[in-house]
């Protein structure tokens, strides 16, 4: 009797390591894709500053182009406001498309295209865009992680009684990929 209770004691402690274990795992990985989506923010963050002072840059040349101004400030106040990592790839999509259509007006402004502001502030973008890609892959790789990990047994059992569930990717816009056209 005295036998059986010390290995009824002692398998009761190795699930209770185990689960501790697992929660403790499931814990650090969590806070990981919330650190990584922080920093995707940040890099979004970085360029909806930019945005501002690329438009008034162009405004000064192409002041006649108003309808973009305003797609652009509306696809910024998305992201700005946007709550979740959906939300924001989906205001991304737009704020991606009207800075498309702002750097295709430039094109038709040579002047535009030589303003040391103009290019400085271009520079800038172009080196928020690849930390904000290099920003998304880490998460995306984190987001992986995650959802290869609560998916696995044992440890899918603990995720499901704690609510964890497998969380979507940050993904490209429909939009990217379509070939841009390069006109002459």
């Amino acid at each position: 009797m005295k036998k059986g209770l010390i290995i009824a004691g002692v398998i009761i402690l190795v699930l209770v390591f185990t689960v501790a274990g697992q929660y403790n795992s499931l814990v650090g990985l969590e806070t990981n894709v919330d650190a990584r989506w922080a920093q995707v923010e940040n890099q979004l963050q970085r360029r909806a500053d930019l945005i501002p002072n690329l438009v008034n840059t162009v405004k000064g040349y192409a002041s006649h182009e108003e309808g973009i101004f305003t797609d652009i400030a509306e696809a910024r106040g998305r992201l700005l406001a946007a709550g979740d990592p959906q939300a924001a790839a989906e205001a991304n999509e737009g704020l991606d498309s009207a800075l498309g259509r702002l750097l295709a007006i430039a094109e038709n402004y040579p002047e535009l295209k030589a303003d040391t502001s103009f290019v400085r502030l271009q520079d800038e973008l172009a080196g928020t865009e690849n930390r904000i890609a290099v920003e998304r892959m880490r998460y995306n790789e984190s987001i992986e992680n995650w959802n290869r990990t609560i998916l696995r047994f044992p440890t899918v059992i603990i995720a499901r009684l704690m609510g964890k569930v497998s969380r979507p990717y940050f993904e490209a816009a429909e939009s990217a990929r379509d070939v841009p056209m390069v006109e002459f």
